[in-house]
């Protein structure tokens, strides 16, 4: 009986230690598993984390910019302003070529006979030689200038001060830009009513000498803003002497 009994104790010891290993073992399973899992989450959250773009910042514009924009805004258009009314040259413009016998050549351009002139300049050429040169028929004038410097580079062609000469090849000196002063405005009055044509006014007592002059009209072309030409155009070509002025700046 005791040997029984004994037996019997010792398999529900067995018995009962082995449903608590189980157990015991199932639990460490359990928590194993959910702290794999808790990991794994982490580990997705983590990667979706990374994988997020950052949001740019967007850069507003400052006020100094903004004003240095609009400042270049206000100074464009004061230019286009001016090449408007001071350069709207169009196509074609009045050419006159005057000067007194023991003088030099002047060349004036204007938009219209009544208008002030937009291009002024006294040759070294004297006016006698240069009716020399028309004999031939055949006149090229050249006027030369060079480039400015990088800064200096928003001077236009016409507003250029000191030329050099050419005509029909050979040097002739210098040619200087000229403001329009009074005898200039008197003497342009004078040829306004005449649209082509060439003769003499009678003599001055402040010049004391006959006045030559040539005036007809000239056709414009603009081959860039370092160059411009002007071509006398002859609705009669009879024996009328061909004329034309270039300007250039090299």
């Amino acid at each position: 009986m005791a040997t029984r009994r004994t037996s019997q104790d010792t398999s529900k010891r067995h018995l009962h230690w082995t449903i608590k290993v189980g157990t015991e073992e199932n639990q460490a399973r359990s928590f194993k598993s959910e702290e794999e899992e808790t990991n794994g989450r982490r580990t997705a959250l983590k990667t979706h984390a990374i994988s997020l773009p950052t949001p740019r910042k967007k850069k507003l514009p400052s006020a100094a910019s903004v004003s240095i924009a609009r400042l270049r805004s206000v100074v464009s258009d004061l230019r286009r302003s001016r090449s408007g009314l001071l350069f709207g040259l169009g196509s074609r413009l009045i050419g006159t070529l005057f000067g007194y016998r023991r003088g030099h050549v002047h060349f004036a351009l204007q938009k219209e006979p009544n208008s002030p002139p937009a291009f002024l300049v006294e040759l070294a050429t004297p006016i006698s030689g240069l009716v020399r040169e028309m004999a031939s028929g055949l006149v090229r004038i050249a006027l030369e200038c060079d480039k400015r410097r990088e800064g200096d580079r928003n001077v236009r062609l016409l507003e250029e001060t000191v030329w050099r000469t050419y005509c029909n090849g050979k040097k002739c000196g210098f040619a200087t830009r000229r403001d329009t002063g009074a005898n200039e405005r008197t003497i342009l009055k004078a040829v306004e009513p005449i649209s082509m044509g060439a003769g003499v006014l009678p003599a001055t007592e402040a010049e004391g000498g006959e006045l030559m002059y040539m005036r007809a009209t000239f056709e414009r072309i603009v081959g860039s803003r370092d160059s411009e030409a002007f071509y006398m155009m002859n609705p009669d070509s009879n024996g009328a002497p061909e004329l034309s002025v270039y300007l250039l700046r090299v």
